[in-house]
Formats: structure tokens, sequence, C-alpha cells
């Protein structure tokens, strides 16, 4: 016997037919001598429907009252369900959020979970019921004596609620029964010959949800990763076996309390096999970024950190970071081709790169701003920064390693440093690339002339982390430069537009402070390649970019991790950015996947 927790989204309960449907599809599921938890979502478009009656009622609703109105929306489908299932002769009971246990942070409309007490719920699953629970809610109280405030999860509710569940009930599996198939390489609104994924491990999954990917939201792939749970996505309208997401085995010191707020970063890790190339003003313009990695890669050099700054005037500057052994192949491939190019180069043998990592970085804003600070206490210089959803690096001088370490784990609280290898990311057996995503919610903010000192960085972001402003790749350029008599730097990163112009004003104290000056825009796009074996595999992103750059499609900026390409492209070409980097991977299926409207 297996308990397995399956979720079911609004589409999927979106009429009495349908609701009939998936109660055939549990009470199957029972009789194959299975326990089974159902989560489920409010309605089709219910939810809409609720909001749109508050804002009937008033432009500014209350965040608390919102919270009880649309909780009834969830209820709604489980009472239905519930008796459904009754008529397909299976013993259900329907739950709330609050009658399974589901205790949450007091935040209205934005709640995470705090912990879950599932003895009322397994009670009723050992006495032989199938248990239905309102997804996207939970209760809480500000000073826990009292748990009599229902709250809202916010986006991905439902599919939060349920992997929750299935951690706090040690299940077998969560199957997420969703409109579309499963998992796909990239969007088929955009790419209709996208291809059906078997697997996917939570680390991808977690960056491709990130990116944009409706399918799974990242707050339940992050607790499925800490908690080991399997998943399984798939269509709630056919029988086929869907994408399975590949969690690493459960820790058994995971604790459930604090359950989406625990820890944010659990890792810390050193590698001191680095060495650094950085290529200064080389032409901007498409197919420079390939023929250097295209160089990189006919050499047998496997490069780790890429990162191509903001432009200056018509020229770019390009960094990445190469095993110690490799520098001497990486910096004859550079040599040949910057007599072509023009530009210069430097190169740097000793230098290190630390990381910190942990799934709780996900929509934290300062926890990048916080490893910045450390740093720069320490009196420690950022050469190079990296970011991806679990980690995020820098590349220091060698010599500063230990008091790197040391400064990390005291800020971060963790006991050891683990030494970084190359297949910390992977096995050799996974693929380079299993997916492609395009997030067009992008703008762009420059901090320009930026002294470079230890602590500018960290300054900058513990600004925007205060504002709860969220941002995503960070560039430091390469190219330093003397400004009023002091040597400076440029510092970028991307984050929402709604954000860019608040993150300005925000910094503009610190510009008129430090002589810097700040510049927004916001007609580009991010296109990324994600995949846990690309790091084993030189040339992946030499094919990358020069997919773009056969169709004439000019690189702004460049940002890498070990299972990620980013690349900043216009605005203007961004869906042909995404079909031609899918194209060139070869991912297309011969099957075009159709998307309910």
């Amino acid at each position: 016997m297996a308990l397995i927790v399956q979720k079911y989204g609004g589409t999927s309960v979106g009429s009495v037919e349908r609701i009939t449907a998936v109660a055939q599809r549990i009470a199957q599921t029972v009789a194959a001598g299975n326990q089974v938890v159902v989560v489920v979502s409010a309605m089709g478009h219910s939810t809409d429907e609720l909001l749109k009656l508050a804002n009937g009622i008033s432009a500014n609703p209350s965040r608390r009252e919102l919270d009880m109105l649309l909780a009834t929306g969830e209820q709604v489908s489980i009472a239905l369900l519930s008796m459904a299932l009754h008529e397909q002769g299976c013993d259900a009971i329907s739950m709330t959020g609050a009658q399974v246990g589901i205790i949450t942070e007091a935040h209205h409309s934005r709640a995470r979970i705090l912990e879950i007490d599932p003895q009322r719920l397994q009670s009723q699953l050992d006495a032989g019921r199938v248990v239905v629970v309102a997804g996207f809610q939970g209760i809480a109280s500000s000073d826990r004596t009292a748990l009599t405030e229902i709250t809202t999860l916010g986006r991905g509710g439902s599919d939060t609620s349920a992997v929750a569940l299935a951690a706090a009930l040690n299940a077998d599996r969560c199957e997420i029964y969703t409109d579309v198939p499963g998992i796909l390489t990239t969007d088929p609104r955009l790419v209709p010959e996208a291809h059906l994924l078997e697997e996917i491990t939570c680390d991808e999954m977690l960056e491709l949800a990130s990116l944009g990917a409706s399918v799974l939201h990242p707050r339940a792939v992050k607790i499925a990763r800490n908690y080991g749970v399997r998943l399984v996505v798939r269509s709630s309208w056919t029988q086929e076996p869907g994408t399975g997401v590949v969690a690493p085995p459960r820790r058994s010191d995971r604790s459930l309390q604090g359950l989406e707020i625990g820890r944010p970063v659990d890792g810390l890790a050193l590698d001191t096999d680095q060495a650094k190339v950085a290529l200064l003003h080389v032409p901007d313009r498409p197919g420079i970024a390939a023929s250097l990695f295209g160089e990189m890669a006919q050499r047998g050099v496997n490069v780790d950190l890429i990162i191509q700054s903001i432009h200056e005037g018509n020229s770019n500057d390009i960094s990445f970071t190469v095993s110690q052994a490799d520098l001497e192949k990486a910096e004859a491939g550079t040599t040949q081709l910057l007599a072509d190019l023009g530009g210069e180069q430097q190169s740097e043998a000793a230098v290190a790169k630390v990381s910190i990592s942990g799934v709780g970085i996900v929509g934290r804003p300062g926890i990048a701003a916080q490893m910045f600070s450390a740093l720069a206490q320490g009196g420690i210089n950022i050469q190079m920064i990296s970011t991806s959803e679990v980690k995020v690096s820098c590349v220091i001088a060698a010599a500063d390693q230990q008091r790197a370490i040391a400064a990390l784990q005291e800020s971060f609280e963790l006991e050891e440093a683990i030494a970084a290898t190359a297949t910390d990311a992977c096995t050799t057996d996974l693929p380079a690339v299993r997916g492609v995503a395009l997030d067009r919610d992008q703008a762009r903010l420059a901090i320009l002339n930026v002294p470079d000192l230890p602590g500018m960085a960290a300054t900058i972001f513990q600004i925007l982390a205060d504002r709860q402003i969220s941002v995503d790749m960070i560039i430091q350029s390469q190219r330093g430069r003397i400004h009023n008599g002091q040597p400076c730097r440029d510092i970028a990163c991307t984050l929402p537009p709604a954000d860019a112009e608040l993150a300005a004003a925000a910094l503009q104290a610190f510009a008129d402070q430090h002589g810097c000056s700040l510049e927004i825009q916001t007609e580009i796009a991010k296109v990324s390649i994600v995949g846990s074996g690309m790091v084993q595999q030189p040339g992946v992103a030499a094919q990358m970019f020069a997919a773009l750059a056969n169709h004439g499609i000019n690189i702004h900026m460049i940002a890498t991790s070990e299972i990620k390409v980013s690349c900043i492209v216009d605005a203007s070409q961004a869906v042909e950015a995404l079909q031609t980097v899918h194209a060139a991977f070869g991912l297309a299926s011969d099957r075009r996947i159709e998307v309910p409207a």
C-alpha cells in the first residue's frame, strides 16, 4: 500500500463533469490499494471572480477579509469532490487547511507554512477515507495561543500545500495534475514542438520554474528538494505517465518546524582550482561570445563561470573561469582570437570561488547582500559574481579564501565548507540541456562608476533588500577605470520592470554619495538553458551563443551557474531567441502539445 498525495488545479475541477472525471481517477487509485490525500484548487476562474467582487466593493480591500473571501473558493471544490467520491463508492471527507493542521505565518494573502500537524488527517486515512483538502490556505495566530485567523498562501499556494502535506506525511509520492502532460522542454505556446520530459531534477525544475515555467511553483519545488518528496507532474485529462521530478534523499535531521522559513542557506563550498581570464574592449556584436567559447570547446577547455557585463560604446568585456590546468590552453585560444578582434587580455591564476547554496535563496531579498557584506567585513574584494536560484558564487583572490570561508560560516551559521569539485552539480549521465526558458519580465539597472572597494556590492544590494526588491542576475564588470581619481567598476542587475524605477530611486542617495550614475533599460528579455549535465560537457555555452549569432541576435549580458546559462537580448528578438536555442539543442518533438486556452 502506498500513500499518495494528488493535487488538482482549477481547470481540472472547473465543472461538474471535470469533478466527476477527477473522482473516477481517484477511485481507481484507491482501488489499486493506495491511501490518498487530494488537494484541490478553486474551480476554474472562481478566484478571479471573487477578486472581482471584492474590487467592486473596495479599491483597496482588507487583506484579512480577502483571505476570508478567497478561502471559500477551495471549500466549494472540496465539498463537491467529496460528494463525487461518495457517488463512486469511496468513503471521503473534505477538510480545510486549518482542519488538517496547516499552520502559517500571520501574513494575510502571502503566508508561508510554518509547520503541519497531520494527526487528524492521518486518523482519517487510517479509517480508510480519502481526505480532500482545500489547497492555498492555512491558519495562523499572531501570538500562537489561539489559531483563529484564516490565511492564504499566495501564488502557487495549492502546489505548496500538496507538497508540504506529502512531506509531513512522508508520502510515497505527490502527483501534481494539470492541463498539460508534464514538464516540457520549453513553453509550448511559443514552441509547439516542445518535448515532454520523462524526468527532471529538482535543481533544474527550480531554475525553470523561477524563469517562468508555470507548471510548478518554485515554493513547491523548494519543499520537495528539502524533504525528498518524489513529485510527478501529469495531465488530468489523459492517462499518460507525466514527468518525474527527482529530489535528493530526505535528510534525517531535517525538521518540519519552520517548513517554509527554515535556514535559507545550508551549504558553503570552496573551489580552489580556479583561474580567471578576461577579454577587455572586444567588439559588441553578434558572434563574439560564440567565437570565444567555440575556441575554448575546440581546445577541450571546460569553462565554469562566464560573465559578460554591460557594453560601453561599441565594446564589451567577457570574463570566465577555468581550471588552473586549463589556463595555458585558454590563454592560447584567447590570444589567437584577440589578434583578429583587437582588445586586451588579463589572466590571473591565483583565484578561488566561494559559494553559498540552499533553496531558501529563492525569492529571498537580502541573501546575496548578506554574503557580500560578510566578505566586505573581512576586507575581501569580489572580482566576479554569479547567481542562480539555489546558489550565489563569488570569485576572490586565492589569498583571501580562508578569511572568506570563516566570514561566511559565521554570517550564515554554517559548521563547515565543502571542497567543491567538478562533479558537485551532476552525474555524467545527465543531459547537458534539459530545457530552455524565456523570461520577458526583465529590466536592467546599471550602477556605473562604483568605487572598486570591499563593501560596495554589499551596500547596493542591501539597500534593495531593505525595500524587498528581489534581483535576478548580478553582473560586476571586469574592466576597471579611474573616475574622479578613484578606481571604479560597473555593477548591473536584472529585476522585474515594475521594480526598476523603485530600485533606482532607492539607490540615488548612494549614487550621489559615491559619484555613480544610474541607467535603466526595460526593452530586454532573458533566454536561458538549464541542465545538470552541462558542467561536464565543454562547448554547451558556445553552442547557445553560436545559435543566437547565426540569427543575428546580439547578447547584451551573460551570466552562468553550474547548471544554467542566461543571456540578455533585445525584447524584440526574445521569442526568436527562445525558438532558436531550443532548436539548436535538438529538443524538438514530432508531436505538438495542445495547451488549453
